[in-house]
Parts: C-alpha cells; sequence; structure tokens
C-alpha cells in the first residue's frame, strides 16, 4: 500500500473512509479515472482534520454522482456547465465530484469558457499551489501523487503561493479564499502572491464576484474555527463590504462572533456540528444590522433557500429548547441528556451564545463536559449487553433505560477510615520541689492527700 494511502486513510473517519470507497467502486463501474484532490489533499499533508472530500474525474461527473444517488447519497446541488455536484453521504460526509477541466476567463466579465481536461491541466489552473495536488485512486495506479506545481514543498513551508501571476484577476473569489485560508491554515502568504492580490483589489475586480460564490464563501466563513479573525482580515482588505456596505464598523458584530467561538468549541467537532454553526453565525454576524440591512445582505449573497429559513427561524425554535432546560422539573443528568440529544444542533449553539438563563447554560455546559462523556466511555462490551437488535425500536427502549441509570447511579461511598483511639491523658505534674521539703517514703503530699 502507498504511503500516501495509509496518511489518507488515517486521517479520514470511518465514515469519510466509506465514502471514499463508495465513489471508487462506482467510478471503477463507469470506467473513470477517479483522483482525490483539493483541501482533502491539504488538510490531510498538512497534518489537518479533512472536513470535506474533493474528488475529479476525468469525463463528466455527473452520472456518476447519480449513480452514487442511486446507492443512497444526496446530491445537494450540481453545476451543469462544470459538470459539478455537492453530495451528502450516510454519516454526514460532504463531498463534492467534478470534472477535470479548463476554465478560460470570459470577456468583459462573460461567462468562463469550460472544456474537458486532463487531471494535470486540471491542477495547474487551481487557485493555490497547496490546492493543487492530486491523489490517484484508480486500481491501477492506486497512491501515485499528483503535484505539478510544487504544493507540497508550500505546505511543508506553511505558505500560501498563487498558481498564477494572474490567478486573482481571472477569479476575484480567490481573494476571499486567500484570506480564509491564511486564518483557518495559519500559512504565511508569499510575497509575490501578496503583490498580486494588492494589485487586484485596488483594481477593483472584487466587484464582479458573483452573488452565488459570495453566498458559498459566507457558509464557508459559518463552518470556520475562526471565522472572527476571517471577517477582520477581510474589513482590513475593504473586501467585508461585498457581502454587505453596513458590515463595518461598529456594525461588524466581532464580539458576538468570538462568544459565539467559545460556545462553538464545546460541541463535538463531527458532521453535524460542524453544518450546525451556520445558522447562529449569520444571526450574529448580522446581530447590529437593520431589517432592511439583513434584506439587502440576503439579496447581495444567494445563499440557499433552506440555509435562509434555518437561519430565520432558529431564535424562535430554540426558545422552545430553552424552555424545556430552565424547567424544574429537569433534575437528574438523565433528563438533560436526553433533552439535550434530542435537540436540533444549531439550537444547542445558539442557546449557548443568546441564551442568558443560567440553568440553561449550567446544563448544557454539563451536558458536554459530564454527561455526553461519561455516555462515550461506554464499552462495546457494555452495550453488547443491551436487549435487542440495533435499530429496532426495543433496543432503542433498553439502551434509552441502560444510558439513564448510567447517568443517574450515585457514586459509591468512600470505605470509613478506622478511627484513631482517642488520645491518653497527660501526666499529672511533679509536685514543687521548693522550700527544702523532700517527700518521705510512701506518704504522699499533703495536698493530694486534701484532694483524696
Amino acid at each position: 500500500m502507498s504511503d500516501y494511502i495509509y496518511m489518507l486513510e488515517s486521517h479520514l473517519s470511518p465514515q469519510q473512509n466509506r465514502a471514499v470507497a463508495m465513489v471508487q467502486r462506482a467510478a471503477a463501474d463507469a470506467g473513470l479515472n477517479l483522483f482525490l484532490t483539493g483541501g482533502a489533499m491539504r488538510d490531510m499533508l498538512a497534518g489537518a482534520r479533512v472536513r470535506d472530500l474533493d474528488f475529479v474525474v476525468e469525463g463528466n461527473a455527473l452520472p456518476l454522482a447519480k449513480a452514487l444517488a442511486a446507492a443512497g447519497v444526496t446530491i445537494v446541488a450540481t453545476d451543469d456547465a462544470r459538470k459539478l455536484a455537492w453530495l451528502l453521504f450516510p454519516g454526514g460526509v460532504t463531498a463534492k465530484i467534478g470534472m477535470a477541466r479548463r476554465e478560460k476567463p470570459g470577456r468583459s466579465g462573460g461567462k468562463p469558457q469550460i472544456s474537458p481536461a486532463t487531471i494535470q491541466e486540471d491542477l495547474r489552473g487551481r487557485d493555490f499551489t497547496c490546492d493543487a495536488i492530486a491523489l490517484s485512486l484508480n486500481k491501477a495506479s492506486r497512491g501515485l501523487l499528483l503535484d505539478p506545481l510544487n504544493g507540497l514543498a508550500d505546505i511543508e513551508r506553511k505558505e500560501l503561493r498563487a498558481a498564477s501571476p494572474y490567478g486573482f484577476l481571472d477569479d476575484p473569489a480567490r481573494l476571499l479564499r486567500l484570506t480564509r485560508f491564511r486564518v483557518r491554515l495559519n500559512f504565511a502568504v508569499e510575497e509575490r502572491t501578496q503583490t498580486q492580490a494588492a494589485t487586484a483589489r485596488e483594481a477593483g475586480v472584487a466587484k464582479s464576484i458573483s452573488p452565488q460564490v459570495l453566498g458559498e464563501e459566507l457558509r464557508q466563513m459559518g463552518f470556520d474555527d475562526n471565522p472572527s479573525e476571517i471577517l477582520k482580515l477581510l474589513e482590513e482588505n475593504g473586501l467585508i463590504t461585498l457581502f454587505s456596505p453596513a458590515l463595518s464598523g461598529a456594525k461588524l458584530n466581532l464580539g458576538g462572533i468570538v462568544k459565539l467561538e467559545k460556545g462553538a468549541r464545546l460541541l463535538p467537532d463531527d458532521p453535524p456540528f460542524r453544518s450546525a454553526r451556520l445558522a447562529p453565525f449569520l444571526y450574529a454576524l448580522t446581530e447590529k444590522l437593520s431589517t432592511r440591512e439583513r434584506q439587502a445582505l440576503v439579496k447581495a449573497v444567494q445563499l440557499p433557500k433552506a440555509d435562509l429559513l434555518q437561519w430565520q427561524k432558529l431564535e424562535t425554535r430554540a426558545k422552545k429548547l430553552e424552555s424545556a432546560l430552565r424547567s424544574a422539573r429537569i433534575r437528574k443528568p438523565s433528563q438533560v441528556y436526553h433533552l439535550v440529544e434530542a435537540a436540533a444542533p444549531e439550537e444547542v449553539l445558539f442557546l449557548l451564545y443568546h441564551s442568558t438563563l443560567k440553568p440553561v447554560l449550567e446544563r448544557l455546559r454539563s451536558h458536554f463536559q459530564k454527561y455526553l462523556p461519561a455516555v462515550q466511555e461506554i464499552t462495546a462490551e457494555e452495550w453488547a449487553k443491551v436487549e435487542g437488535t440495533p435499530g429496532s425500536p426495543r433496543y432503542q427502549k433498553a439502551r434509552h433505560e441502560f444510558i439513564t441509570q448510567r447517568l443517574d447511579r450515585r457514586p459509591p461511598k468512600p470505605p470509613a477510615l478506622p478511627q484513631a483511639p482517642p488520645p491518653e491523658p497527660p501526666p499529672a505534674p511533679a509536685p514543687s520541689r521548693g522550700s527544702g521539703w523532700r517527700a518521705q517514703p510512701g506518704v504522699a503530699p499533703r495536698r493530694a492527700r486534701a484532694q483524696a
């Protein structure tokens, strides 16, 4: 097995490894050459957690996406021009699969000219060298690393370098991605790349970024660990107003975003909770805007309808969870655990950010710091004793009761320590030897006789 295949498998979660296997089988059945590229390779080689899978095939990827959909994968969105599809696999794994392509900028800001290409041509047309790396997942060359722009060396140096001197002019959205990658990866920006980015900003090319791309960049910010740092850099570079002219100065709620980040660190770092960050992020980002300013932002960034509804209804939905958590009837750890586990993750994060009720915040923190770890410590041997077939109603009920008993049981009392015997009384003081007095054998002192 290639060292890179071993590295990949060790960096992916079990759900992600299953998704890779599914795509490999489907590509082999379709006779398509398959590669893992982009952010997945960059994060793996940088030693970071791989969040999203990015596949490229030499050929039309849309029929392959439909074949995966027939096997239980959800197609979230498609781009017919680029033969590109965004997918959601079982277990919450997110992925993108697209055609290897060449893109030439359209004249006078028109649509780019897109044509099929080889994987090598596709990599050379990418934004940054750290993203221009691919790993072959084909049977004959499985594990072969393709790195035409020496991106691996840039990852080792922790440096962001543009793949082309005209990259920011050809695709101004790379100005936003440069800022996001700089914060997320904690990479420095190569000197020439800094100059190229500054030239593109001064030329005003960022104004041509489409609403769809702005919406996607905003979504990616919401999923990140440090969106406050990204927003701060965008403001410094004059790019934050692309999303809304109102998002500047005092109305840019950086303090609120920092508070949200702290709440997010309490939550598990898995796909459901990672995706749940978006709606609370949008709420905090626009909290200081007026209704009209929020509407203008929605128009400027064409977010998917599902994301908009989740954001706009978040506060109302979270109030029900808040009322349940503050109830005086909630007295046992198991009650808190079952209530939070059944709640939508975005509502939980919203309450950590927005609620001012001390019992609610204390119970949420106890859930993630005490009760959830206690359940996670239950061994496979203990779960095997739960009655019923996993997935059946009987099993779910027995599992619920097992968790309840585990969380609510009282810790055993420590054994009582043996009591030490009472201390002996101190000896009586010796009589005074003054005035020439001498004790006679067998005769007690006068004071002692009187006391007797």
